[in-house]
């Protein structure tokens, strides 16, 4: 799981170095790779959420606690996020117009689409495998104490 801590850092570290970008005068386009790691942190902060709102099976079952508690914490990265990008999107609007927010915009979200192919699928991917291969072991672990149940049952009244 992509690690929201990680990921507000990043997107931190990204918003300060734009601000500061901005403040000294250079171009929008000399900030291309800290827009794309604004934009690569926001979208793993996004998925982080999504991930949180919707935790795997054995996470419900054994660990409870921490799925409560990672939530808060998502959530409250998330509102972090919130505020960076309305003082950025304000920024960048009084500087360079509207029209340089709404390309940020379109490139976050091209960023978004990108790495969702490329990396959340791959994640779902591994979480899903993880999962049937729980279930599974706990479906042969059921089946095997069952068996040996009704096998010492059957022995102990002598039927084999």
């Amino acid at each position: 799981m992509i690690d929201p801590v990680s990921a507000i850092g990043m997107a931190t570290a990204a918003y300060n170095g734009i601000k500061q970008a901005i403040n000294t005068g250079k171009e929008i386009s000399d900030m291309a790779g800290t827009l794309n790691q604004w934009a690569t942190s926001i979208s793993d902060l996004d998925f982080a959420h999504k991930q949180a709102e919707n935790p795997p099976m054995f996470k419900k079952l054994f660990r409870a606690s921490e799925i409560e508690q990672n939530a808060l914490e998502v959530w409250g990265q998330k509102q972090k996020a919130k505020e960076m990008r309305e003082e950025l999107r304000n920024y960048i609007s009084l500087y360079y117009g509207p029209s340089a927010w709404d390309e940020i915009v379109r490139i976050e979200g091209q960023m978004r689409k990108e790495r969702k192919q490329a990396i959340y699928e791959a994640e779902e991917r591994k979480q899903l495998i993880l999962e049937w291969i729980i279930g599974i072991g706990l479906a042969v672990i059921t089946s095997g104490v069952i068996a040996a149940i009704i096998w010492l049952i059957g022995k102990g009244q002598g039927k084999w």
